[in-house]
């Protein structure tokens, strides 16, 4: 009996290593792009016939492929094995305040289909997840893709997400989404593995694999929407908190004498800087009572031709901001804070009233360290950051990509 014990632990310890070199592999040929098996061998230090069997396995799922010779640095030119980009797709989803956007990318990130919604995502969950359901299978019939072929679901939400319990959102922050389970729903409806993070986390994923933040750094993303969130990079992962709650700055407190937030406290900075307190500073400034509230775009379009009322709402905006952000600069100290949000295509406009608070506020040094930026991937940089959760667990674990995918290689 003993015996037998001892023959299964060593099993499934040669099993687990096998399945740890396999996803170290994939993970360096995703990185390099294109790499030939003695490299892979120097830089792993495996023995030749293990990279050789472990490359075909690759081959075999249609993962990575022969891509040609190489360079010689004497002797035969190597064949170089470059990963299959194409090979599988994912999609991605960001559940807004006010929107619903969907985007299919290919596992390098790049976008080949996208839909986008406006809807009342925090107070009807119902309709959400019927439009979710409806934007996927419009991008998924749109490049003709078969559910087979899909890697997964990557949804951003507008929530606090417990990792306990990743399909509930905060019934403090979206009371009516109480008794919904986004995971579970998403995942009986198309039938693949469906992750779920918090919208702003994503934007700081996002970021690190494709925007600002593809050097490596520390980062921290703030989204600024309806809410203010942040996402934090450190060490090359989103940092969550031990309860999923790292970021929440919306409800830092920066006016003690200030209106009450749904969260109960008072002052906080959602209250002051928000996409709705802001349009209605808008509307009070820009015209007589009764005029009707711009939207963010032409509250953008205001403030970049030169129109006071809109610049004096960005001030206040990059004003109270810079509270909040000086006090992530003293307390984590990133090297870059990217804005994330329609509101941020001002640029300049709100870096400069920013950093001027920032500076009234934080540590020298630590100003001097960090830059402060817009984010440039846009409007579907959260979507594509949900795509890339996807990614991420995947290229960490071999086995999330389907067996049964095979395809013929050249």
């Amino acid at each position: 009996m003993k015996v037998g014990t001892a023959d299964t632990a060593t099993t499934v310890d040669a099993a687990g290593m096998r399945a740890q070199n396999s996803s170290l592999l994939l993970n360096m040929i995703w990185r390099e792009q294109q790499l030939s098996r003695a490299e892979i061998a120097r830089r792993t230090e495996l023995s030749p016939s293990t990279v050789s069997a472990i490359v075909a396995d690759l081959e075999h799922s249609g993962l990575v492929r022969n891509i040609g010779a190489g360079v010689s640095r004497g002797g035969r030119r190597p064949t170089l094995i470059g990963f299959c980009d194409d090979a599988f797709s994912i999609i991605g989803v960001e559940m807004g305040a006010t929107h619903v956007t969907v985007v299919l990318t290919d596992l390098r990130g790049r976008v080949r289909a996208h839909r986008h919604s406006p809807h009342a995502v925090r107070e009807d969950p119902k309709g959400t997840l019927q439009k979710v359901r409806e934007l996927v299978q419009e991008c998924l019939d749109a490049e003709r893709v078969p559910r087979r072929s899909v890697l997964g679901m990557g949804v951003a939400v507008p929530s606090p997400v417990h990792p306990s319990t990743p399909g509930k959102l905060s019934p403090l922050i979206v009371p009516a989404w109480r008794d919904y389970d986004v995971q579970e729903s998403l995942k009986s409806a198309f039938n693949m593995p469906v992750f779920v993070d918090n919208d702003a986390n994503l934007g700081a994923l996002s970021e690190r694999y494709w925007g600002a933040g593809v050097g490596g750094e520390d980062l921290t993303y703030i989204k600024l929407g309806t809410g203010i969130g942040a996402g934090f990079i450190i060490h090359g992962d989103v940092y969550r908190g031990s309860g999923g709650t790292a970021g929440e700055i919306s409800h830092i407190a920066v006016d003690p004498a200030g209106q009450q937030c749904v969260c109960g406290l008072r002052g906080c900075l959602v209250t002051l800087i928000g996409t709705g307190p802001l349009l209605e500073r808008a509307r009070e400034l820009m015209g007589p009572r009764g005029r009707r509230a711009p939207t963010v775009r032409e509250l953008v379009e205001g403030a970049r031709s030169g129109e006071a009322a809109a610049r004096q709402v960005i001030d206040s905006l990059g004003h109270y901001l810079g509270i909040a952000v000086a006090g992530l600069l003293n307390l984590l100290n990133p090297a870059i804070v990217v804005l994330g949000g329609e509101i941020s295509s001002v640029g300049d406009l709100l870096l400069d009233p920013l950093r001027a608070s920032v500076r009234k506020r934080a540590l020298s040094t630590s100003m001097a360290e960090t830059r402060i930026v817009t984010s440039a991937l846009g409007d579907r940089a959260i979507a594509v950051g949900a795509a890339t959760l996807v990614l991420q667990a995947a290229l960490r674990d071999r086995s999330l990509f389907p067996l049964q995918h095979v395809r013929k290689t050249a």
